[in-house]
């Protein structure tokens, strides 16, 4: 198949959960069929970098583009011109013309059989009517995080602020799968509100990965009472998971284990985040080049998370690295986990700090759980298979179009 794969925020460096997967299935599949890539990089970062991470593909396109900050002038701009269209702010945040146009040049010169729409806000940069039949990949259900953050919303008018976000959110959302050949969504859960949201879309699942070889416990011994969380702290679910446990759930464990501490791994810590972590006695790492040395010294790996959506990568990688888990139930949704074999399940920040408190004084449980998880990944959620799954979609959905062109259907 030659497909054509496009992708906003990026691909590397692999520092999140969203470059991860895309960058492995792409760099799979690029293996037996021709792929094309346009994306986007921050200013400054050198796209090259990337082209160079995947030699197989065709071609690897990539436009500077850094999405606008709240509170900055151009969100104000941004959030005025969501005002008086169907893109909720942050799809309208993301239209990137110079990327637009390089699609439209690329499906008009080159026969490709598919385009991959990689995330929600790929959708608005793909010039209508759809040249070829579109597969949308959606890592999240977007819609249902942003519900999710009103929900949890401190002041009445970001509650309705949001209200307002979430419900645009899931008009395009609905419209997007119901256009798409084929929507891939990365659970059972995303599948099942999905095809309920919108009855007369195909959509179906594939599931989460992890490199194995990559994230493997390397032999290094845990710090006794260390916790650690790593994830993009760019990304707001991170930021308030985060800032929650540090607030209502770290003085509970510090009341029963003195010892107790926090390292906090991921991108852009904001400074209200360094702050709080700074009187709390938590280290906050920024940016690094290997998590790994810091997830080898958690005797508890944590995943705070109140809003989200899609599947957690970062827990599949602690699991990986042989690593007790706790988690909420929105950190762990739509993973094949069972609570109590593969993790600790806990979403009360009473009964969250009692999971942890219970872990770090029991090394067997902790080892155990750790065990069990690292063999469920090892066996059956390499990105080799899951690429394998993704490609089977691809077909399925090629397939679709052709039979619907066949019988003159106008569907998508």
């Amino acid at each position: 198949m030659r497909i054509l794969w496009v992708k906003l925020g990026g691909l590397w460096p692999l520092d999140r959960g969203g470059h991860l997967r895309s960058f492995h299935i792409i760099s799979e599949l690029s293996q037996d069929h021709r792929l094309s890539v346009v994306t986007t990089h921050w200013p400054g970062d050198d796209p090259r970098a990337l082209r160079a991470q995947l030699p197989r593909c065709e071609r690897v396109v990539s436009f500077p583009h850094a999405s606008a900050k709240l509170g900055s002038a151009r969100f104000a701009a941004a959030l005025a011109g969501s005002w008086v269209s169907p893109l909720p702010v942050d799809l309208w945040k993301w239209q990137v013309p110079a990327l637009r146009r390089a699609v439209a040049r690329l499906l008009a010169v080159h026969q490709f059989d598919l385009c991959v729409a990689d995330f929600l806000m790929a959708i608005p940069n793909l010039t209508r009517p759809w040249a070829v039949p579109v597969l949308f990949f959606e890592h999240n259900v977007e819609h249902l995080i942003w519900r999710r953050l009103s929900e949890t919303a401190s002041h009445w008018w970001q509650r309705g602020l949001l209200e307002i976000e979430w419900r645009k959110m899931r008009r395009y959302e609905a419209a997007a799968c119901a256009d798409a050949r084929l929507t891939v969504s990365v659970s059972k859960a995303d599948r099942a509100l999905l095809a309920s949201l919108v009855p007369k879309a195909t959509v179906c699942t594939i599931p989460t990965g992890v490199d194995t070889a990559y994230f493997a416990p390397n032999g290094a011994r845990e710090v006794p009472a260390r916790l650690v969380f790593t994830g993009s702290m760019e990304w707001y679910p991170n930021e308030d998971g985060i800032l929650q446990f540090i607030d209502a759930i770290l003085p509970s464990i510090r009341r029963e284990v003195p010892g107790a501490s926090l390292t906090v791994v991921g991108r852009n810590p904001s400074a209200r985040l360094r702050a709080l972590a700074g009187e709390a006695g938590v280290r906050v790492t920024g940016t690094v080049d290997d998590v790994r040395p810091y997830m080898a010294e958690a005797a508890v790996y944590v995943v705070p998370l109140r809003v989200g959506g899609g599947t957690r990568l970062k827990i599949f990688e602690g699991l990986a690295m042989g690593k007790a888990l706790v988690s909420t139930t929105v950190g762990a949704e739509g993973l094949p986990l069972v609570p109590g074999k593969h993790f600790l399940q806990a979403d009360e920040p009473a009964e969250f700090a009692r999971a942890v408190v219970a872990l770090l004084r029991d090394p067997v449980r902790r080892k155990a759980l750790g065990a069990a998880g690292q063999c469920l990944v090892r066996a059956r959620y390499s990105w080799a298979h899951v690429a394998r799954e993704f490609a089977t979609r691809c077909a399925e959905a090629l397939a679709s179009h052709r039979s619907a062109t066949m019988s003159g259907s106008t569907g998508p």
